[in-house]
């Protein structure tokens, strides 16, 4: 025996609204489709490459200054980032650690020597001294 208390629905599985006024139902809203595309969009044109708009810069002296200031930023997270390769190489390489890396498995995954993989090690540990000197305090 179906439900006297179940509440009607459109297709799309939402209740229908209320029944208004003397108990007959309103009917379900039409749902509308979208408008069939009888064109094909523009294709977007290609935007020069800027290179932080220092291509806009018309004054020679901006432009030496700006463009300095990113040479300097640049350099600045060059060094960052290597001394995290440094870090990262040092840990890898940790022999405490059940799946060491060798220096030819860190230089493979880094793109580096062999030798050069090695020399980041050490400088890595070098960087995580001082941290480790905190931590025996």
């Amino acid at each position: 025996m179906p439900d006297s208390h179940a509440k009607a629905s459109d297709r799309s599985g939402s209740p229908a609204p209320a029944a208004q006024g003397h108990g007959t139902p309103e009917p379900p809203a039409r749902r509308l489709r979208p408008a069939q595309l009888l064109f094909e969009p523009q294709a977007a044109e290609a935007e020069p490459e800027r290179f932080f708009d220092l291509e806009s810069i018309e004054d020679p002296a901006d432009l030496l200054r700006r463009s300095t200031e990113l040479a300097l930023a640049f350099r600045a997270a060059a060094e960052r980032a290597t001394d995290y390769q440094a870090v990262a190489a040092a840990q890898l390489a940790d022999p405490r650690r059940f799946d060491a890396l060798s220096a030819a498995e860190i230089a493979a995954r880094a793109d580096w020597t062999p030798d050069y993989a090695a020399k980041m090690v050490e400088y890595g540990h070098t960087l995580l001294r001082p941290q480790r000197d905190k931590g025996d305090r």
